[in-house]
């Protein structure tokens, strides 16, 4: 009989029934899993679950927020021998389940991950860290991390524009420069992203022309500091339109990405989970590292 191990976040989401992932539990058994449940409790605790147990096992899910995939990603690629990941979303934003299409229904993620033969995925790896669909910096950074977890899980997409709201005091450009395979941006920057995702907080959309999950690169948007009030005109209306590569927005698909701060260390966001960055980060895309169901 397969093995599946299940890692589970009891505390993330709004809804606290586990009637849903008994469910899911239900149809892995039926496609003929045996099925080890693991809870975290804290952070750490998927990373840990995943890096010292899930070479036994034919594959993992995970069910949680964008955090808990990433914890449990980390785990993974720690592994010589990584088995296949599906994961069932049980967050408030999501961004990655929304990028793929992944039913926020624990029953219909769990039947699409049963039925699935495995997609290849590229990882991020941000310094001795991984990712699996954003590092940014700059405004609104702050807002994907530092939002209470029982305000987000009330709140969702709402707790992260207040707590955006939060930064517009503090809204201000960053010198630093980004080397992107070769080419070279040195200026002030407001927001960077390096993404392989079609949305960010909930709030930036990328066409799915643009994201190609496996193709060994990821996209790099920058927002310069606006000069004038028509360069900030400029941008506002290439946001609005979604035109990412238009209003002086700098946008590429790129492997290798180096960032060098001059003022001070970058703090950033890895899928939303905290990072104090460091002087020099450097950002590499590690095709097909993993195997997605779904």
């Amino acid at each position: 009989m397969k093995k599946l191990l299940f890692i589970v976040n009891p505390r993330a989401g709004k809804s606290k029934s586990h009637a849903p992932l008994f469910e899911a539990v239900h149809i892995f058994s039926d496609a003929e899993y045996l099925v080890r449940v693991r809870y975290t409790a804290g952070r750490g605790d998927a990373t840990a679950f995943a890096s010292q147990e899930a070479e036994e096992y034919d594959a993992v899910v995970c069910s949680g927020g964008d955090g808990t995939l990433n914890e449990t990603l980390t785990g993974l690629m720690a592994l010589e021998e990584r088995p296949p990941i599906g994961y069932l979303p049980a967050g408030s934003t999501n961004d990655f389940a929304a990028s793929l299409k992944i039913p926020s229904s624990p029953v219909l993620a769990a039947r699409q991950i049963v039925a699935s033969q495995g997609r290849d995925l590229d990882i991020g790896r941000f310094q001795d860290r991984y990712f699996v669909y954003v590092a940014s910096f700059g405004a609104f950074t702050r807002s994907s991390y530092a939002a209470p977890q029982n305000v987000k899980n009330a709140l969702g997409h709402f707790a992260y524009i207040l707590e955006g709201m939060k930064d517009l005091d503090t809204l201000r450009p960053y010198k630093a420069k980004v080397t992107a395979d070769g080419e070279v941006f040195d200026g002030s920057f407001l927001f960077g992203a390096i993404c392989n995702s079609t949305s960010i907080g909930g709030l930036m959309k990328l066409s799915p022309e643009h994201v190609i999950l496996d193709d060994g690169k990821f996209e790099l948007l920058l927002v310069p500091s606006p000069k004038t009030p028509m360069e900030l005109q400029n941008l506002i209306m290439a946001f609005l339109s979604q035109q990412y590569d238009q209003g002086g927005l700098i946008f590429r698909h790129v492997s290798h990405v180096r960032v060098e701060a001059e003022d001070e260390e970058l703090s950033w966001s890895l899928d939303g989970e905290f990072d104090p960055g460091a002087p020099v980060v450097e950002i590499q895309n590690l095709q097909k590292a993993l195997k997605l169901l779904l």
